[in-house]
């Protein structure tokens, strides 16, 4: 179907005015309404960043206040995601030189579709990702943006909040010093994750705008850095291989066998068990694909994160955007390399617990998994906020802002969240169907797709070089689908569980 007409091209500048310097200039009516083309509705025309004097900002319509830093913290808080848990298992399964050209190339990749978002933003002067789906294709454009958002961030918020279900227990079990769990109230998961989203969650989730949680993004990555410390720090100190836990993480040599062989032997092992892989290709190496894919998904949260900048212009959006993810670079890298050279082949698919092996009751490691399940739990306010507004795009389009509606829909969120984590485990299996199929929509797809519509063929032709590429970028997209879709089936039918996600 063809795209709703444009009616004009609109270069954003500060505090959400614009320029019409592109076209000849329009006689403006009483009150500095722009003279348009064929009408539009009020609803699908919000996404237009004027301050109207008549009415109450709501939605993008109102100045933002977010500082550069704050909006850093922001982004790159969405970026990270529970996954960096299992990179250093992604490098045992690539090699270190592999990996580090798959991460540098999603690290492109995504500035790249981040730069395809904001430069269609920038030409219709919108900074909603519905509403360009909607100026690109119409209302199937928005309500496949805004059905794509929902699913992958409530994906990403029940596997947060299952983490803090499975782990929060062993963290309290460990601190009370105690063999084995308990039947206490406090010991119970299901108990723990509804305290964690009623005391900690929701009241972040309704703060009205995303610049707020600037401070909370901030302490969350600081958490983060410091279980990368940890990392790098038990590089130094547990010895490879574990004496005693050697045959457990190998799984393939018992200790009753080790101390038949020689000396001789033992020494062999011991030198080939601890030297690392720079390029290893087996079965495992292509689930690691899609998933280091997907280890910058922050789409969602671009334009959000946009329409509250302070002074906001697509170049400064931009600096926002590689910055957060070279931070992310940075910390992927690292925590996966010190991982990885720890355990080498022995590392597990979740590399907390493979230190759980070396002592369960490790205070330094304790700490660590207190400050993961801090990061996890911050995390999962600034995700709710795209689903909101999805929500408000698809049921409340033409509405003012409203504390009551603004409310009720984190609170529905996290209470469906919540029963779907205590009484429907196996969901995340059914999310990792959902994941396999948004996340390569909301990061390939849809930015690739919106820009070839949205960008006038008058300023760049169906056959220029920006349009093939973005053209190609699609195709990428839908064959890493394929991909993940295809090993996920594969898991299913053997009855195994190899492949997981970013978030």
């Amino acid at each position: 179907m063809e795209a709703p007409l444009q009616t004009e091209m609109v270069e954003l500048v500060p505090n959400g005015k614009h320029s019409e310097g592109l076209h000849p200039a329009t006689t403006p009516t009483p009150g500095n309404q722009r003279v348009e083309g064929p009408r539009r509705s009020c609803v699908e025309g919000e996404g237009f960043l004027r301050k109207s004097p008549s009415k109450e900002p709501h939605f993008t319509d109102f100045e933002g206040k977010t500082s550069f830093g704050m909006s850093v913290f922001n982004l790159s808080n969405a970026i990270m995601g529970s996954g960096i848990l299992g990179l250093a298992y992604a490098m045992a399964n690539t090699g270190i030189v592999l990996f580090l050209f798959l991460l540098t190339a999603v690290a492109l990749l995504s500035s790249y579709s981040i730069h395809l978002l904001l430069k269609s933003s920038g030409i219709v002067g919108i900074r909603a990702y519905e509403q360009l789906g909607y100026r690109a294709f119409g209302t199937p454009g928005k309500l496949a943006a805004a059905l794509a958002i929902t699913l992958q961030n409530i994906g990403a918020m029940s596997s947060y909040l299952y983490i803090i279900k499975s782990e929060l227990p062993l963290v309290i079990q460990t601190f009370l010093n105690l063999e084995e769990q308990t039947s206490d109230w406090y010991m119970n998961g299901n108990y723990l994750v509804i305290l964690v989203s009623a005391t900690i969650i929701l009241p972040l989730a309704l703060m009205r705008q995303l610049g707020y949680l600037g401070y909370s993004s901030g302490f969350s990555l600081s958490c983060m850095v410091f279980f990368l410390i940890a990392v790098i720090y038990k590089k130094f100190q547990v010895p490879c291989p574990l004496p005693l836990n050697f045959a457990n993480i190998t799984g393939n040599i018992s200790l009753m066998e080790v101390t038949k062989k020689t000396q001789l032997q033992w020494e062999t092992d011991t030198a080939d068990f601890c030297t690392p892989g720079y390029f290893t290709l087996n079965i495992q190496t292509a689930y690691t694909i899609p998933i280091m894919a997907f280890a910058f998904v922050c789409h969602p949260e671009v334009l959000p994160i946009y329409t509250e900048l302070k002074d906001p212009s697509k170049r400064k959006m931009q600096h926002i955007s590689n910055l957060s993810i070279a931070v992310m670079y940075v910390m992927y890298f690292m925590a996966a390399l010190f991982g990885y050279l720890t355990f080498y082949d022995g590392v597990e698919s979740e590399l907390l617990h493979t230190y759980s092996k070396v002592d369960p009751f490790d205070v330094l490691i304790l700490c660590v998994r207190v400050a993961v399940l801090t990061a996890v739990t911050l995390t999962v306010p600034i995700v709710l906020f795209p689903v909101r507004r999805a929500i408000q795009q698809m049921l409340f389009p033409n509405q003012e802002f409203s504390w009551l509606r603004h409310t009720l829909i984190a609170t529905g969120l996290l209470i469906c969240i919540n029963l779907l984590v205590i009484f429907a485990p196996n969901i995340l299996g059914i999310f990792g169907i959902i994941g396999a199929t948004s996340a390569p929509c909301l990061i390939f797809i849809f930015p690739a797709i919106f820009y070839f519509r949205i960008v006038p063929t008058d300023k760049e032709p169906a056959k220029s070089t920006p349009k093939i590429l973005a053209l190609g970028f699609a195709v990428l997209g839908l064959l890493l689908m394929t991909m993940s879709l295809s090993f996920i089936v594969i898991d299913w039918v053997s009855g195994t569980s190899r492949h997981g996600g970013s978030h």
